[in-house]
């Protein structure tokens, strides 16, 4: 090898090993930022709680009907060690996941239908802007007169909500996508599923992923408006019991679960968000 390849093959090593320095900074400068944000996030949540604490010791504010952080982290204790809590817990959850599968698969597949055929889409369109700017808790009582007080009512409230945003958002993708595409498809000889297949799904895959995330808080909206309405079981039963008997302790602490649980189950859609469209 000559001296100028010598030479060369050193720069080119020296060039890599400074892209990688500069690459392990960043990570490094982007994972300090991300510890610095996690620990401002919970400096706020502390100072929430002891800000509640002390209100309610100093009596600021009725302990009656706020509670306090302590008598709530109690409460939720003892009905873990009972029992009482889980099985309502994994009542709700199944009704949720229940309500978000068929709501992003029923939704979807009716944006599919009226992006294909354009004549139901205006036939259409009238009806969904209405159905989507109709209060959902107006049809629970059709839902319970007509399939019953149980889980078939509740399924049906979630998917009132869930089934018209995901058409709208899925639908609304599906005609955003670059005419261009569908052109270059169609003068290769593509017919109006190949247009589909290979231009718009494609193109539209990004928003049909992010619309799970959306579902998942539509989904325990539903869920939680229909327990309200004809459940003996569940996290919203509960709320709905808290406020029968009074006790607003019970009330917070079930808020406290569906906040936490809501959370686990956006934190596992947004991961398989994140992993589906790097397999992508």
């Amino acid at each position: 090898m000559s001296d100028g390849q010598q030479q060369a093959r050193l720069n080119e090593n020296a060039d890599d090993t400074l892209t990688q320095q500069v690459h392990q900074q960043f990570l490094a400068a982007r994972k300090k930022k991300t510890n610095y944000v996690r620990l401002v996030q919970l400096a706020i949540l502390l100072l929430f709680f002891s800000c509640w604490e002390m209100a309610a010791r100093l009596k600021w504010i009725d302990v009656l009907l706020f509670s306090y952080p302590t008598k709530v982290f109690k409460l939720l204790w003892d009905k873990l060690l009972d029992g009482s809590l889980l099985p309502h817990v994994g009542v709700t959850v199944v009704e949720t996941i229940i309500g978000f599968v068929l709501g992003t698969l029923f939704g979807t597949a009716l944006a599919v239908v009226i992006w294909w055929s354009p004549f139901l889409s205006r036939v259409l369109d009238p009806y969904i802007v209405v159905l989507n700017s109709m209060p959902k808790v107006a049809l629970g009582p059709l839902f319970i007169v007509g399939l019953g007080p149980g889980l078939l009512s509740i399924i049906a409230t979630t998917l009132s909500i869930t089934v018209i945003i995901t058409t709208l958002v899925v639908y609304g993708s599906f005609k955003e996508v670059d005419n261009n595409y569908v052109k270059v498809v169609t003068l290769f000889g593509g017919n109006q599923r190949k247009v589909f297949l290979k231009a718009i799904l494609p193109a539209s895959f990004p928003a049909i992923v992010s619309t799970l995330k959306v579902n998942v808080g539509l989904a325990w909206i539903g869920v939680i408006v229909g327990e309200f309405l004809v459940s003996q079981m569940g996290l919203g039963y509960l709320i709905i019991y808290g406020f029968q008997v009074f006790n607003f302790t019970l009330v917070i602490s079930t808020l406290f679960v569906i906040a936490i649980v809501a959370t686990v189950m956006y934190q596992i859609v947004s991961n398989l968000e994140k992993r589906m469209t790097k397999h992508r």
